[in-house]
């Protein structure tokens, strides 16, 4: 798979090397020549230019890329060059990094955002995360489908607590897609049964939640 990234601080270095560790091919576009760390990522291809710029990203064969990342730590920066991804190049998979929550709302499928992640939120759900037992904790927004990956630590007492997976009514719109169990990451089948302390992680329509949490966190009556 090739994936372009705009934006080679940090951020961009890091998912560059998260991809090529996995056998990706990976492209670092930066229009600032002090973020041009080739020796940092050296698998990596590198582009100075910016990629707010049809000419930089037909330089970059953006219609080659399967994913493009918006990784620049400006908010506008990462608008346009997921719009010029969607509507220009036709790439199949944008994901935007956003940086200030109250943009928020300006990642979606108009500006051909399909993943926003917010560092912010998702850093305040991981310490919700941390504290919480039995709150559905939102951990990723997808733009299309207004679809949510959610996260529910399951209680001691939950009434789903010993069922099997195939036996739980879930909710409409709603899918379990993994269950952490202590150091084990387990694809859930209809045979599993769901443990106390189990975490589970569903991609869920928004308007699920609230269901999906009562369900999961009903009490056992001998609780």
């Amino acid at each position: 798979m090739r994936v372009a990234i705009a934006g080679a601080g940090a951020v961009g270095r890091s998912i560059a090397g998260e991809l090529l560790e996995n056998g990706h091919e990976v492209l670092l576009i930066d229009k600032a020549p002090t973020a041009i760390s080739v020796e940092r990522v050296p698998q990596a291809e590198w582009l100075l230019a910016d990629a707010c710029e049809i000419t930089s990203l037909d330089e970059a064969a953006l219609q080659r890329c399967n994913v493009v990342i918006a990784a620049t730590g400006d908010d506008k920066v990462n608008l346009v060059v997921s719009l010029l991804a969607k509507t220009e190049y036709g790439v199949p998979r944008v994901v935007a990094r956003v940086n200030n929550p109250k943009n928020e709302w300006l990642f979606n499928e108009s500006w051909g955002v399909d993943v926003a992640v917010s560092t912010p939120r998702l850093m305040s759900a991981l310490v919700e995360e941390a504290v919480s037992v039995g709150d559905l904790v939102r951990l990723l927004r997808f733009s299309h489908g207004d679809a949510n990956l959610v996260e529910l630590t399951l209680p001691e007492e939950s009434a789903l607590a010993g069922t099997q997976v195939g036996d739980v009514e879930w909710p409409q719109d709603t899918s379990l897609v993994t269950i952490i169990r202590g150091n084990r990451v387990l694809t859930p089948s209809r045979e599993d049964s769901l443990e106390p302390g189990d975490e589970l992680l569903f991609v869920a329509a928004q308007a699920r939640e609230e269901q999906l949490e009562e369900l999961l966190s009903v009490r056992r009556e001998d609780a």
